[in-house]
């Protein structure tokens, strides 16, 4: 029985490209995607385990689905003059109905029934042009930082500086804005002092008021005695008239 073509479209389908330098973790991703109407199972495999680390490395794709697998080559002394013997191998088979447990599923599978493809690494050093690119960005970055800062801290005097017809008429804008800020704090504190003044001589009417009807009250009681001396004088003159006559 002839063997099965990979069900699965791989991106890139040959070679796994890594860019050097080599000092760091260098990362590649390769695209699986599923253009069948049925699950399928995928396993990626290396010749070199330990100089990679693949995740996920292994799984289930839906129908019309894309995974994306990302290889991390570990850091390495590289060597241009010897050529790359690394190798990856993507293998699946279509996914049966109930997946409980993935390491038995590729125990126990057929020979005949799984497809695979093969991936040549490839290791590239960047070039010239690219070094100094990447100089010239390393160096930048301080150097823009830096600028962004002395920008942000002299936006007034250089706006204020600046011969641009829009940039005066913004900072005249600002200026009658600030001005009528400062009339409208200034209407705002007076119309606090007169609330206090009216609330001072609400209260000054108010005394006044309780006082005069507080004296009015204290005439009357004075008054009230006094007629009733008058009265009594005028009852003990006429008893006393009586007796003399």
């Amino acid at each position: 029985m002839s063997k099965l073509d990979q069900i699965l479209v791989l991106d890139p389908p040959c070679d796994l490209k890594f860019k050097g330098p080599f000092t760091d973790v260098v990362t590649t991703n390769l695209k699986l995607r599923n253009p069948s109407d049925r699950k399928v199972c995928f396993k990626v495999k290396t010749t070199a385990p330990r100089r990679y680390c693949v995740r996920p490395n292994s799984g289930v794709i839906d129908p019309g689905a894309t995974v994306i697998i990302s290889v991390m080559l570990q850091p390495f002394d590289y060597d241009p003059n010897e050529k790359s013997k690394h190798k990856f191998m993507v293998q699946t088979i279509f996914a049966p109905s109930h997946v409980s447990d993935m390491d038995s599923l590729w125990k126990d599978v057929k020979p005949d029934d799984l497809m695979d493809s093969k991936l040549r690494c490839v290791f590239e050093l960047p070039s010239e042009n690219d070094k100094v690119n990447d100089v010239e960005a390393t160096k930048a970055a301080p150097l823009m930082n830096s600028a962004k800062g002395e920008s942000s801290a002299a936006t007034v005097p250089v706006a204020a500086s600046g011969d641009d017809p829009e940039m005066k008429k913004m900072l005249e804008k600002c200026k009658r804005l600030q001005t009528e800020m400062s009339k409208l704090g200034d209407e705002n504190r007076q119309l606090k002092d007169d609330s206090i003044r009216m609330r001072k001589m609400a209260r000054s009417d108010h005394m006044t008021s309780n006082s005069t009807s507080l004296l009015g009250r204290e005439a009357s009681t004075a008054s009230l005695p006094s007629l009733l001396v008058v009265i009594a004088a005028i009852f003990i003159g006429f008893f006393l008239g009586k007796f003399i006559l």
